[in-house]
Formats: structure tokens, C-alpha cells, sequence
């Protein structure tokens, strides 16, 4: 049996996302600032080879889909005093999220 090459996207712009709260220990590419926060799909990036994977000079596969997420300042940041409709966009792979 052939090996999966690249895991199916699950999200679609537009829709609502949270990111997993989760701190294990190693190469974590998503930040912890925005874990526990809830976004916005802004794109899906592409597919790419798992980068905690990567990190540990393992193949990275299957290929983990990309998205843009578009969160809230004031959100993401309580004390936040800008404009309320500011935003942040951080690049996180499906992984790190769940539906939200």
C-alpha cells in the first residue's frame, strides 16, 4: 500500500478555528501566544511537510496543509487598546487546530 502523501484539508476560509492549547515539549512551530485562541480561516497556504518533523531530521510526512488564520487583537491580546476591528494572521498548520 502506497503511502499517503499529503493529508486532506479540513477547514475552508471562512470558517471557525481554535487553536489547540497544547505545550508539549520539542520543536512547536506555532506560537504560544496563540494557542487556546479562536480565528478565522483566512486561506489555506498549501501543503508541506510537518516542520516538528522536519526539526528532528525525519521525512515530515505526510504533508500537513497550511493555513492563514485572521484573529482579533484584542482577542488574541486583553489589553489591546487599538482599533477593535485590528487583526493578526498567523500561519498554522491543521494539527494545531480544531473547530471552533
Amino acid at each position: 500500500m502506497a503511502a499517503v502523501e499529503s493529508v486532506t484539508p479540513l477547514f475552508r476560509t471562512g470558517d471557525r478555528v481554535a487553536v489547540r492549547a497544547a505545550y508539549p515539549i520539542g520543536h512547536v512551530r506555532t506560537p504560544y501566544y496563540i494557542r487556546g485562541k479562536r480565528g478565522v480561516i483566512e486561506r489555506l497556504c498549501g501543503a508541506y511537510g510537518n516542520p516538528e518533523e522536519l526539526a528532528y531530521a525525519r521525512p515530515g510526512l505526510p504533508k500537513q496543509p497550511l493555513y492563514r488564520v485572521r484573529f482579533l487583537q484584542r482577542e488574541v491580546w486583553p489589553a489591546y487598546d487599538g482599533s477593535p476591528g485590528d487583526t493578526v494572521d498567523v500561519e498554522i498548520f491543521q494539527h494545531w487546530l480544531e473547530r471552533g
